[in-house]
């Protein structure tokens, strides 16, 4: 959103005043009453604004809401206060999703004013304290109450495209080069960098990583997530950066580290995976000739996850992918929620951000469409892991590797998931699982092959997978598929 200059924000406030009346996006006060009632208004106006496909709502101080005389205001909320929290800060933590609020002190004709400049929420409701507001008359009122304007909010915008909004208008080729590694997208592609700087700028467009805006150029959400090299350049963006913690036990009470990342994903991809490894515990493996250290975790898994936690997120949800590392699992959680269930992660593809997707593979950051989680399992298989999980929370979506433990180890629960994913596994590689290859599976010895038909039995009894061929009497050559399949 362009930042308004005196100039603009003169012809904006004469423009606004010029309607003699409010609406749904508009809102004129004297003076402040309540950071409440503030965050309320907010909430309205961006869902109103929604509501009329209006770019942005107003709410301006300094103006009389019954003549729509501009009278002044003393209201000045840049050094306003709630309890030792800037006014703007109070507010923006207390909205969701967040949006890019800006708000603009200037004069008109020597009166002060105050305005309140608000992106129209793009696909759900803006809410403010968890409560959802509309303008009805001159009252703010629940959402909730009127369904009929809730329902329009969440059917518009479907088509909106975070990867395609604006990170950063009015720029020049040379702010281009200067903003974003350019020479490290060339790198990844594996071309040589163009001789001409007009070469650089063509490619990027093409991308879509930039758009050429008149004599100027903007970059894009995708330009600038991918390939800045300072996020805190961005200020819509900076919020998406990723963290990676490290605690020293099981749980979250002793942290041993705590670093946000910077750069752009594609820029400090390779950088983060191989900080990531490195803090991940090691076992010690002892042959004939050598003693080696050995990861405990597949490398190529743990590249695929921090990739899915890339592309899956809901760009418009608050937060941040977050990489946790305990002594027993990493964690992987992503804000939003996934299109398709968990359970089909393995054989079914969707993304929401097609276009951050595509280009990092492309990049060869990631796996080709749906086969990233196939990998994740195989290499859990390989490495002995227990099965790894995928949950879905109140707004985020998490996956779970765990460290090594032996079968007498795993609860039920491990063993029918992992029995799962392994007669998922099987069936997208044209296979089918057995009681043999379930035994390979957890390293069962053959004269327990027992074991192996209980935890079959248990996982078809949760429904999960299912016989080949439930004619056949033969019980040692059984075949299973998925549910699904």
């Amino acid at each position: 959103m362009k930042t308004l200059t005196a100039e603009d924000l003169q012809h904006l406030l004469k423009s606004l005043v010029s309607h003699k009346r409010e609406n749904e996006w508009v809102e004129f006060k004297k003076n402040f009453h309540s950071p409440e009632e503030i965050g309320e208004t907010i909430s309205a106006l961006s869902n109103g604004a929604c509501l009329h496909n209006q770019p942005r709502g107003y709410l301006v101080f300094g103006v009389e809401n019954e003549t729509y005389g501009i009278i002044g205001s003393t209201f000045k909320p840049k050094s306003e206060k709630i309890k030792n929290e800037e006014l703007e800060s109070w507010i923006c933590q207390r909205l969701n999703p967040r949006i890019d609020l800006r708000i603009y002190e200037f004069e008109y004709e020597g009166k002060y004013l105050a305005l309140f400049e608000i992106p129209a929420v793009t696909n759900q409701p803006l809410t403010f304290f968890n409560v959802a507001y509309i303008r009805v008359g001159s009252i703010n009122r629940k959402l909730r109450d009127f369904p009929d304007k809730e329902r329009k909010i969440w059917g518009k915008n479907k088509d909106s495209n975070y990867e395609k909004e604006i990170a950063l208008e009015k720029v020049s080729a040379s702010d281009v080069v200067s903003l974003l590694d350019t020479q490290h997208y060339f790198d990844l592609i594996q071309r040589p960098y163009p001789s001409t700087r007009e070469a650089v700028i063509e490619k990027f467009i093409s991308e879509r990583l930039i758009l050429r805006s008149d004599r100027n150029y903007s970059i894009t959400n995708l330009g600038g997530l991918l390939f800045a090299k300072n996020l805190k350049e961005f200020p819509s963006l900076f919020r998406k950066t990723i963290r990676v913690i490290v605690y020293k036990g099981k749980n979250k009470l002793d942290t041993i580290k705590d670093i946000q990342g910077t750069k752009g994903y594609a820029v400090g991809f390779e950088g983060l995976v191989d900080y990531i490894n490195d803090q991940l515990p090691q076992n010690e493996e002892i042959s004939k000739t050598l003693r080696k250290q050995v990861r405990m975790y597949p490398e190529e898994a743990v590249r695929e996850l921090v990739a899915n936690a890339l592309i899956h997120q809901d760009l418009y949800e608050k937060g941040s992918p977050v990489i946790e590392i305990f002594s027993d699992r990493i964690e992987f959680t992503n804000p939003g929620l996934p299109i398709i269930t968990p359970i089909r992660f393995i054989d079914e593809y969707q993304s929401r951000n097609e276009l951050l997707a595509d280009l990092m593979r492309r990049l060869r950051m990631c796996e080709e469409k749906g086969s990233g989680i196939d990998k994740v399992i195989f290499g859990s298989e390989l490495f002995q892991l227990p099965g790894p999980e995928f949950l879905v929370q109140e707004k985020h979506t998490k996956a779970i590797m765990f460290a090594h433990q032996r079968l007498s180890q795993m609860d039920k629960r491990d063993k029918v998931r992992a029995c799962y994913q392994h007669a998922c596994l099987k069936y997208v590689s044209n296979e089918k699982m057995t009681n043999q290859t379930l035994r390979d599976r957890f390293m069962i010895d053959e004269k327990n092959s027992a074991m192996a038909s209980r935890i079959i039995r248990d996982t078809i009894a949760d429904g999960f997978i299912k016989e080949d061929d439930p004619s056949s009497a033969s019980r040692r050559f059984a075949r299973y598929i998925p549910f699904w399949a």
